[in-house]
């Protein structure tokens, strides 16, 4: 078998393996839901009062709730993805058999959460977004290319968010333990993407921050790309150039990792 279409069942293998929970899929549904109700809520309230914050219009901040709930598990925002289950793998030892098999490690994690986020964006993500869409008023495109732009800024959202958590995974091969990184995930993934606000409300200097992290790639841009508020091709460089950074970063601790993997546990 090829490279390619080895990680290509790797990516099926993913989506196959999460569509078998489907309680849980069902869960997440309602879930992200009913947090929308309450985030949606909660902004027109704020923009009724801070009419224009961040540049958004009424009807963009409101598109821009159910953009992060259809986006929350597929971009695994806060965590909870294939670096749960490597954070373990490094933990327990584990990984020394992964570091055998013919493979690139950081190719087969990738491909693998490629697959899981296809099948939360469709399986999760879908449903909230098109609830939001028909019970409230929203800002969404009428053309198809810039659903086809916003398309490329998702992917690349999607490799941004997948070496986040990567380069995050493998500190434990340093801390021999995930409790506190799966934490660190969690606190900088719903802050510093914009899950909670549009990181271009944030004022002054942390605004200035904020936006130039890597996070921003992940919510921030596709919805600046899907409403007209960001040029497709601006935003593509900047993911792009994170990505690239990232998954570079990803490859050099890697290799620093297993020259000194440490067997805890078996």
């Amino acid at each position: 078998m090829g490279s390619g279409r080895l990680y290509l069942a790797v990516a099926v293998g993913g989506f196959r393996r999460y569509a078998t929970y489907r309680a849980a899929t069902a869960a997440g549904v309602f879930t992200n839901t009913a947090f929308g109700l309450i985030l949606v809520y909660t902004y027109l309230a704020l923009w009724e009062a801070r009419p224009g914050l961040g540049g958004y219009e009424q009807a963009q901040a409101v598109t821009y709730v159910w953009l992060g709930q259809a986006l929350f598990a597929t971009l695994a925002i806060q965590g909870g993805g294939f670096e749960v289950e490597l954070m373990e793998r490094i933990r327990t030892g584990e990984i020394a058999v992964d570091l055998y098999r013919p493979v690139d490690l950081q190719l087969w994690w990738l491909a693998n959460d490629v697959g899981r986020s296809v099948f939360q964006l469709l399986g999760r993500g879908v449903v909230p977004f098109v609830f939001g869409a028909l019970v409230f008023p929203t800002a969404l495109p009428g053309d198809v290319a810039t659903w086809g732009a916003f398309l490329v800024a998702l992917l690349l959202a999607v490799v941004v968010s997948f070496a986040i958590r990567y380069l995050f995974a493998l500190s434990v091969f340093w801390l021999l333990d995930g409790q506190g990184v799966a934490q660190a995930l969690t606190v900088t993934g719903l802050f510093c993407s914009g899950m909670t606000l549009p990181l271009n409300a944030f004022p002054g200097a942390l605004g200035e921050v904020v936006r130039v992290l890597p996070w921003a790639a992940q919510l921030q841009l596709p919805a600046d790309v899907l409403m007209g508020e960001a040029a497709p091709l601006g935003a593509y460089a900047f993911q792009g150039a994170w990505a690239v950074a990232l998954l570079a970063a990803g490859r050099l601790v890697q290799a620093a990792a297993t020259r000194r993997v440490v067997v805890q546990g078996g």
